[in-house]
């Protein structure tokens, strides 16, 4: 396939370069009906093509055009059968893959530290989650992925599931075997749904961890805005054809988009397609030099540590994703919240998140020289006012263990309930979502029965002024939960 083509975005082009007189969506009109300060800004450029499905555009829902077309030349790009733009952000791709699978009552097999997307499907979706917690790293204090053993012992245990979800890579660029995975998998003749978010530019270097559609997997929701130089909110969903029905997946995506499909998303994701297919290795070894080059500077500062290479090994750390440059800062005696603070407020630095003991930095084609050596010296900085000032924690990952599952997180969160004291609730089943941090897995999920357990992790957090989510009580003193009913005698 021809990628220096961009079949969308040069209609687009074409189109608003003819100048036709609109009475049509929307009312902005080329943005001469937008905010003076608003349009000066943006600039006339990108508000001449915000525009909709009128016919020489094509249509999102139903192509058979010139987004078809960048359809297809982005399936050849990532190595699919079939590529679906998103405008929905990945997370309307992953609840997407969810529904197309899943039927009310269906199982799933999924890690336990899932992104909330991932329970928003399963809620729609009316599944049953089956739950393999992922392994946790005692040096760092976070997660990784799931094992390929966790997944045999989940396929023994319910392979009546009608798919298994992974994530690849996780957050912090972490990969395990996912072919090993993906051919285990299959031999139950179950579809493989992955968690591609962080992983677009995994498709096109051969340093970077394997890709789901190279490892074979069914299909994948892929954020090209996070790392592949897209916009925001503008992903792909790729799908290899046998095990799911493309079509019905066209329909599920269909149904979960706004019908007022934004062209400047779906042309900023033609146009990274383009990038990617042509410079995608060029520019990801670039990446990958720069964040090496800051991972062994960062390494040279006293209380700092960037782990690379040297933590794989293990079932769960199969690969690494480089440009995923981690920094432990526990040694310095400081949380991740307050490194992340501390960046901010003296060097206007912001990092992509921080947890109790680590912060994350992520390199990517945007990034120079000028901007990794920026992010070197503020945390050099930072280790200096910081290094033999404090008293150093000791590093705790635990967890409760995973709640019983009563009712399906659907019927939970559509069931009728009332508000108790959280204090008080063990024993009743939660009808709303409760993530503490770190490590970032959810605590509780509609339809689980609390534990004393639960409570007791849950209120040392709060005590100690850890974020926690979730609940519509932010403080967590109340919690809702489903009604019992009286007995009738």
């Amino acid at each position: 396939m021809d990628h220096t083509r961009t079949p969308l975005f040069s209609a687009l082009r074409e189109h608003a370069a003819q100048n036709p007189v609109q009475f049509h969506i929307p009312g902005h009109k080329k943005g001469q009906g937008s905010d003076p300060e608003f349009r000066a800004f943006i600039g006339d450029n990108a508000l001449s093509i915000d525009l909709i499905n009128i016919a020489p555009l094509d249509d999102l829902h139903q192509p058979t055009g010139v987004i078809e077309e960048a359809q297809k030349l982005a399936a050849d790009a990532f190595g699919a059968d079939y590529t679906l733009f998103s405008v929905q952000g990945t997370s309307g791709a992953i609840i997407t893959m969810i529904m197309s699978v899943c039927s009310p009552g269906d199982k799933i097999i999924v890690p336990r530290n899932v992104h909330k997307s991932i329970m928003s499907a399963i809620i729609f979706a009316g599944a049953r989650p089956v739950f393999i917690s992922p392994a946790r790293d005692a040096n760092l204090g976070i997660d990784h992925g799931i094992t390929t053993r966790s997944v045999k012992r989940a396929l023994e245990k319910h392979p009546d599931a009608k798919a298994v979800l992974v994530i690849n890579p996780t957050y912090f660029g972490i990969c395990a075997n996912l072919k090993e995975i993906v051919d285990l998998v299959h031999s139950y003749d179950i579809p493989v749904l992955v968690d591609e978010a962080h992983g677009v530019l995994i498709h096109f270097h051969e340093d970077l961890p394997m890709s789901a559609m190279q490892a074979g997997a069914d299909m994948a929701a892929t954020s090209v805005h996070k790392l592949g130089g897209s916009m925001t909110q503008s992903s792909v969903l790729n799908v290899r054809k046998g095990r799911v029905n493309q079509h019905r997946v066209q329909t599920i995506i269909s149904m979960l988009t706004t019908t007022s499909t934004s062209y400047i998303l779906l042309a900023s994701l033609d146009t990274s397609r383009r990038h990617l297919a042509l410079n995608g290795h060029a520019i990801a070894s670039n990446a990958i030099e720069l964040a090496e080059t800051a991972r062994a500077q960062i390494n040279e500062i006293p209380g700092l540590y960037s782990p690379g290479k040297e933590i794989l090994g293990g079932e769960a750390t199969f690969d690494l994703d480089p440009t995923k440059v981690i920094v432990h800062v526990r040694h310095l005696g400081i949380t991740g919240y307050e490194c992340e603070n501390w960046l901010r407020d003296n060097y206007n630095l912001e990092v992509e998140l921080s947890d109790m003991y680590n912060i994350l930095a992520l390199v990517t084609p945007g990034d120079t020289q000028d901007s990794v050596n920026t992010l070197v010296t503020a945390l050099r900085a930072m280790a200096d006012a910081h290094n033999g000032r404090n008293e150093i924690q000791e590093l705790v990952v635990k967890i409760p263990e995973i709640p019983q599952l009563s009712l399906t997180p659907r019927d939970a969160f559509y069931g009728d309930t009332e508000v108790v004291p959280f204090k008080e609730s063990a024993g009743r089943i939660i009808a709303e979502f409760i993530y503490v941090y770190p490590p970032g897995i959810p605590i509780l999920l509609p339809g689980e029965v609390i534990s004393q357990e639960n409570i007791d992790y849950i209120v040392d957090h709060v005590e100690v002024g850890l974020p926690v989510k979730g609940p519509e009580d932010r403080s967590i003193q109340f919690v809702k939960v489903i009604v019992e009913e009286e007995a009738i005698f």
